[in-house]
């Protein structure tokens, strides 16, 4: 049996379950999951092997309208998604409205490559609407594979699996085959914290920040890691840290705990607060930050 390889690129809009499908399809908790916006900013890989098969799955920003720089940037990664994919998978569910972004839609019928478009959350809507809202899909992308799914409830990702199994390439392993993301260690330490920051703080306050590993220092028994949570002003700062010291500690301590579980390994981590004005406009910030795909 000849071996497969491809790019499987996971597109949609906000909150429609892009993250939570990828860290079904890989088996990793990859992705940071939460209820808000933006949550996802960077395109982030994981890689799944099998015997005769290599999928590297990318998981992307919600589709959105650019408001700043970093926001532009975001979609640029949106953008290279659509165009590299070996197979495409556009991400809606029964909630959000079918028809939101229909220029992304509008792509999808041109394609070179494979669409899978997955309706998520089907949990929360009748058999009669679901049908009616594949049905809506189909005849939008008539060449597209419209898979129903409910993640949340554990149901549609071994169809989704086996759908794309079916559709990479005849290709050679683009990574080794001990690898499952192309991420560091760093990169998911920053993403823990920032998960935490938007579980944790309200209205502006999670889009105004970003988070930066300063130094990650492995020794036998634990990783040192020191962080530093950017903000915009000084009011921000004043917020994440909270009184006494006490919100930035609640979001240290959650921190820790999580990457002590996903590296398996203790972890001492040190948490700092700075402000950064303009973060989200600067090039040369964003270029620091990895937002420059």
């Amino acid at each position: 049996m000849a071996f497969r390889s491809g790019f499987v690129n996971i597109i949609g809009n906000p909150n429609v379950g892009k993250s939570t499908l990828m860290n079904a399809l890989v088996g990793e908790r990859l992705c940071i999951i939460t209820p808000k916006a933006q949550t996802t900013r960077h395109k982030i890989m994981g890689i799944v092997n099998g015997e005769d098969y290599q999928i590297v799955f990318n998981d992307t920003p919600g589709i959105l309208k650019p408001a700043y720089r970093m926001q532009e940037d975001m979609m640029g990664f949106v953008d290279t998604a659509i165009g590299d994919a070996d197979v495409l998978i556009y991400m809606t569910d029964t909630i959000e409205k079918a028809d939101k972004n229909m220029e992304y839609i509008s792509r999808l019928k041109d394609l070179g490559c494979p669409v899978i478009v997955v309706v998520n959350k089907i949990d929360l809507s009748d058999q009669p609407k679901v049908n009616a809202l594949m049905q809506w899909w189909q005849e939008q992308v008539p060449a597209a594979l419209v898979l129903p799914a409910s993640l949340k409830e554990g149901f549609g990702a071994d169809n989704i699996m086996r759908a794309v199994l079916e559709r990479i390439p005849e290709a050679p392993a683009w990574y080794d085959r001990d690898s499952f993301t192309d991420r560091n260690l760093r990169f998911f330490a920053s993403e823990i914290i920032r998960e935490k920051i938007l579980l944790f703080y309200k209205e502006e306050i999670p889009y105004s920040c970003e988070v930066v590993v300063e130094s990650f220092k492995e020794s036998q028994e634990r990783y040192d890691i020191s962080a530093v949570i950017y903000v915009m002003r000084d009011s921000q700062k004043g917020i994440v840290i909270g009184k006494g010291g006490a919100a930035l500690k609640k979001v240290g301590t959650q921190a820790r705990k999580d990457m002590e579980d996903f590296f398996g390994k203790k972890v001492f981590l040190t948490l700092f607060v700075k402000v950064d004005p303009d973060w989200r406009e600067s090039r040369k910030e964003l270029r620091k930050f990895g937002y420059e795909d």
